[in-house]
């Protein structure tokens, strides 16, 4: 099993940013793809970012310029720096993490205020 603990979220006004991270422990030995999901109220889960194990990243349309997703392999931890914010970027934030299978975390809320 492998637990993902997010922290980060929070409360920021139009044009702020946050930064998440998310911290991988217990059984890894190999973890591929980390990546970022969000879910406002009344929609579904969406892909934020996610990047490889080599470094190698994809974004939504939506956060393009604006996101960057990295990684510390040696930490097991994946970050997302969120710059220029906009009240629709106002979600819960999940960390994802693939080895053999999809691994998730609790969910931290980032609330943008106009």
């Amino acid at each position: 099993q492998v637990q993902l603990v997010e922290s980060g979220g929070g409360l920021v006004q139009a044009g702020g940013s946050l930064r998440l991270s998310c911290a991988a422990s217990g059984r890894i030995f190999s973890i591929d793809n980390m990546g970022w999901f969000r879910q406002a109220p009344g929609k579904q889960r969406e892909l934020v970012a996610v990047i490889t194990n080599r470094g190698s990243a994809n974004y939504a349309d939506s956060v393009k310029g604006r996101f960057t997703i990295s990684r510390d392999n040696a930490k097991n931890t994946v970050y997302l720096q969120m710059n220029s914010l906009k009240p629709e970027d106002t979600a819960v934030y999940y960390c994802q993490a693939q080895q053999i299978v999809a691994y998730w975390g609790q969910g931290t809320q980032v609330t943008v205020s106009s």
